[in-house]
């Protein structure tokens, strides 16, 4: 379900930064009787935004969709030469209804610094007839020592590779996207110009506002990441922190809400492993359902031994799932 919501709310977001835009604008000027050209110098710097604009989009897919599938390559073969060596006990596995090969796991094992944590992820299991992946069984894991980049950890029988196939459509798709950017600007200019050049093009062409509203979302993504809590920074608090009880001194609304949520301030209390005190702040959307956090008494959570300043609650931290 999760899954078909998302790819409803991809697909929202998409029809109002592509299609949305264009219908908007080729309507507007079928019922306009006036033709109006920017000067050439604004017509020629608006064309130029664009085309960087559309330029960082596409370097952003291309890194997502390709480039990132052979840094992760490399970064799993530089983890299983120089991975730190950890034994995990399977608290709960469970299988996938449309791939029976394919397993969620529950892994409880040390972290960085010797703390039980356990960790939710997902394999596929090449060997399914062995039945390596059944609750209470042990498996081999490693982790990186500097939590530098993805992967931060994997099982130490993995092996890395590239679907060629699936590369292959992924390359190709993403040429297409960028020949149809291409076709977009040659079918514009065919269709408007009329002789005038580029000056038909302003702020409010699709050839300029679709990009702003695609990078839009993009920026808006990192924003809602910063209070709900950047994956990669809680996986880091996770493999390299300390988990501790702190008391709760206050927790108040900071007057923000996502998605109807509040944000809440947290102001903590806690004693490292030095019996040294220490107090830190931690804000958090809580779900109008979970209020009574803000009422407990002490909340476990996660320090980083560097760092007790940055902090966070272990129930998130054991929610993480991560592949």
């Amino acid at each position: 379900m999760t899954r078909t919501w998302g790819i409803f709310w991809s697909l929202y977001m998409l029809f109002f930064a592509v299609p949305f835009p264009m219908l908007l604008y080729y309507n507007i000027k079928s019922e306009s009787t006036d033709i109006d050209y920017s000067s050439p110098w604004m017509a020629l710097g608006i064309l130029l935004a664009s085309l960087i604009l559309w330029g960082m989009l596409l370097w952003g897919y291309f890194h997502k969709w390709i480039l990132s599938n052979f840094i992760a390559k490399r970064n799993f073969e530089r983890l299983k030469e120089n991975g730190i060596p950890r034994t995990a006990v399977i608290l709960s596995a469970e299988s996938d209804p449309k791939d029976p090969d394919t397993f969620e796991l529950t892994l409880s094992f040390k972290n960085l610094v010797n703390t039980e944590i356990t960790q939710k992820t997902s394999i596929n299991d090449g060997k399914p007839e062995e039945h390596r992946f059944e609750v209470g069984k042990k498996i081999d894991i490693l982790i990186d020592k500097d939590m530098a980049s993805y992967p931060y950890f994997m099982f130490a029988t993995s092996e890395a590779g590239i679907r060629k196939m699936i590369m292959t459509w992924t390359v190709l798709g993403w040429l297409a996207l960028t020949a149809l950017i291409i076709g977009y600007y040659v079918f514009s200019y065919e269709l408007e110009s009329n002789g005038m050049g580029w000056r038909f093009i302003g702020f409010y062409h699709p050839l300029f506002v679709c990009p702003i509203v695609m990078l839009g979302y993009r920026l808006f993504g990192k924003f809602i990441s910063v209070f709900s809590g950047n994956v990669d920074e809680s996986m880091i608090i996770k493999f390299k922190g300390i988990r501790t009880s702190a008391k709760l001194l206050s927790a108040s609304q900071t007057g923000t809400y996502i998605n109807e949520q509040p944000m809440v301030r947290f102001e903590l209390e806690f004693m490292d492993e030095h019996y040294k005190k220490h107090k830190a702040s931690i804000k958090k959307l809580v779900d109008l359902l979970d209020l009574n956090v803000t009422r407990q008494e002490a909340i476990e959570i996660f320090y980083l031994k560097e760092n007790p300043q940055q902090i966070a609650f272990a129930r998130d931290l054991d929610e993480i799932s991560y592949a």
